[in-house]
């Protein structure tokens, strides 16, 4: 019976012990959580609201893509200051000592360093790629043998997702070169390819003449910044003369303008009876010495599907 008295005096006093912890150093860690959620919020609603201000009065393209950008690294880098500052705050909340935590953690971070040398290369590289103003949300790029649109980019990694939709996840230590296809403005670059029997001035007015009919499309019309130039006649291919022209076009939009036209141009080419040919083959069968060419027999007969086939039979001697 004494036993059973003692134990239940221990119980209780262990209850009141939880009990006062709970209402003080358990109430500090919960209020220094909930204020770290709180700041979270706050400085993400700040950091939106005071980038979508300054984007606004531009009113430039170039100018949300940056914001959104900046937006993801600043929120990244607070993020982990929050938490940063709030276990500190915990640990002393928790009676810890924090002057030899952080001198341990100086000598760890060092050591860890070393062997994070990748990380601190993917940082500052990231830093440098952000700093330059390389790479934006929304942005369509070419990095490390990928290319798509970018989702997000920080300081670590940057992510794109393809016309496929895969998503890519590329870190900055990787890049070395960038090629960003939308930046500030957009070229479409054509090879239009007709017959050589066709009058290549001819061709360039009706390239001309369908450009213009196209920037004067009320749908694609906001899309074009200029006129469409024609570079001229660009090299003499197998089996057609090339003309290189391109659309000057609002940044990511050279794609949408580029398909229009072409579907619009071969419109127009069939119903002038311009020749976009396809490769084809001259068979040459070379002369003697004396000029003269043996001659080839060809012998007619019915394929599988019943239609004559030709089949080149050896030369006569």
């Amino acid at each position: 019976m004494f036993n059973l008295q003692l134990d239940q005096v221990n119980w209780n006093a262990y209850l009141e012990q939880v009990y006062l912890w709970l209402i003080s150093t358990g109430a500090e860690i919960l209020l220094v959580v909930v204020g770290a959620l709180v700041a979270m919020r706050l400085t993400r609603a700040l950091i939106r609201r005071l980038l979508t201000s300054l984007s606004s009065r531009t009113h430039d393209i170039e100018a949300v893509k940056r914001a959104d950008t900046l937006r993801e690294v600043i929120q990244y880098a607070l993020n982990i200051g929050i938490w940063v500052l709030a276990g500190i705050m915990i640990l002393g909340a928790l009676g810890i000592e924090i002057g030899p935590i952080l001198a341990a953690a100086g000598v760890l971070g060092l050591a860890v360093s070393f062997g994070a040398q990748n990380l601190v290369q993917d940082i500052i590289s990231g830093f440098f790629i952000l700093f330059e103003d390389q790479i934006r949300v929304g942005d369509v790029v070419q990095v490390a043998g990928k290319s798509g649109l970018v989702e997000k980019v920080n300081l670590r990694m940057v992510i794109l997702r393809d016309l496929s939709g895969n998503v890519h996840y590329i870190r900055n230590g990787h890049i070395d070169v960038v090629t960003n296809m939308t930046k500030e403005f957009s070229y479409y670059v054509f090879d239009i390819g007709v017959a050589y029997r066709e009058n290549v001035d001819e061709v360039i007015e009706v390239i001309k003449a369908v450009g213009a009919d196209l920037r004067q499309d009320p749908e694609y019309r906001d899309d074009i910044l200029d006129d469409i130039e024609v570079l001229g006649l660009d090299r003499f291919g197998d089996s057609a003369v090339v003309i290189k022209a391109r659309f000057k076009t609002l940044p990511i939009k050279q794609w949408r303008v580029g398909r229009e036209y072409n579907r619009r141009l071969k419109a127009a080419f069939d119903a002038r009876d311009i020749e976009i040919p396809f490769p084809h083959m001259t068979v040459y069968m070379g002369v003697d010495k004396d000029g003269s060419a043996p001659p080839m027999r060809v012998q007619l007969s019915n394929g599988p599907d019943g239609h004559a086939d030709a089949h080149a039979g050896e030369a006569a001697g």
